[in-house]
């Protein structure tokens, strides 16, 4: 295993827990506020944190390359934003 694998795989896990982290506290904040914003919010978090995470998977312990593990990582990343922007300008 290479310095960037180490180094990959730590930027992965730390892109897990921060994105989990804040998929979790706007999700709680939600069921607190029942606002829709902070639901979107969540779920836009939580698709770009579940991205990372399916590419790291995918490229560590399955056969998939590199490219096409980030192409995953970038098409959740993509919905995950789309997701974020509407929690921020839809009612």
């Amino acid at each position: 295993m290479s310095h960037l694998d180490v180094a990959l795989i730590a930027i992965k896990t730390g892109t897990l827990l921060l994105g989990s982290l804040i998929t979790f506290l706007s999700l709680k904040a939600y069921s607190r506020t029942g606002s829709r914003s902070l639901r979107s919010l969540g779920i836009g978090f939580g698709l770009v944190t579940v991205g990372a995470l399916l590419a790291g998977v995918g490229h560590q312990f399955t056969s998939l390359t590199l490219a096409q593990s980030v192409v995953i990582e970038s098409t959740l990343t993509l919905l995950g934003f789309v997701v974020i922007v509407y929690s921020l300008y839809g009612d």
